[in-house]
């Protein structure tokens, strides 16, 4: 089963601030500081809770490509809570052998959509989804709150959080290339500055 407890096992996703993905200011998942006893319950539900019924309802809305449910969820909690690609593509494979969603190409992405046994086993199972969006709802909203209330994110935590993950994994790898080979400075700075100027581009 691919539950919620297994959401902070990537860390490309999930960072390493936590199973459930780290709280920008006060006391995390721990529920210690803004989020207080909605991040302590949500907290729960998703270990409780299992991601197939989240992805579900979010297809369920629309059909939806795998990256699109991790940035609903995120947006929802304001970057509190992102399942890990590593979770996700998995869990819409099961939905898909389930019989729950089909799945269709759409460029270089696959576009899931519900099948008829899908929304009778997300109704089935209604209440503890509807629970579990409300809590996410909260923490989303208490974030936001704090975070306007604080008023001095700096520019690299206003970034979303996959964007973020992957300019740290750019770090970690240039720092190990540069620990094996101090020559690589050079060729690293190179890569780096193409990097930019593509960026700049899309």
């Amino acid at each position: 089963m691919f539950g919620m407890r297994h959401c902070g096992e990537d860390r490309w996703a999930a960072g390493r601030h936590g199973r459930f993905g780290h709280h920008r200011r006060g006391g995390g998942r721990h529920g210690r500081g803004p989020g207080g006893d909605d991040m302590m319950r949500a907290g729960r539900m998703l270990a409780q809770g299992d991601l197939r019924l989240l992805a579900l309802a979010l297809i369920a809305e629309q059909p939806r490509h795998g990256y699109e449910i991790i940035k609903v969820l995120e947006d929802k909690t304001e970057g509190w809570y992102a399942p890990s690609p590593g979770v996700v593509y998995p869990t819409l494979t099961y939905l898909e052998e389930a019989g729950y969603v089909t799945a269709q190409t759409d460029g270089a992405k696959r576009l899931y959509t519900i099948t008829e046994e899908g929304r009778s086993y997300l109704e089935a199972n209604r209440d503890f989804v509807d629970a579990v969006l409300e809590r996410l709802e909260a923490v989303g909203a208490r974030v936001r709150a704090q975070r306007d209330e604080d008023g001095d994110d700096n520019r690299r935590e206003r970034l979303p959080r996959l964007v973020r993950a992957a300019i740290e994994n750019l770090h970690e790898v240039a720092a190990d290339r540069l620990r094996a080979d101090a020559d690589a400075e050079a060729r690293i700075v190179d890569v780096l500055a193409r990097a930019a100027a593509e960026l700049r581009k899309v």
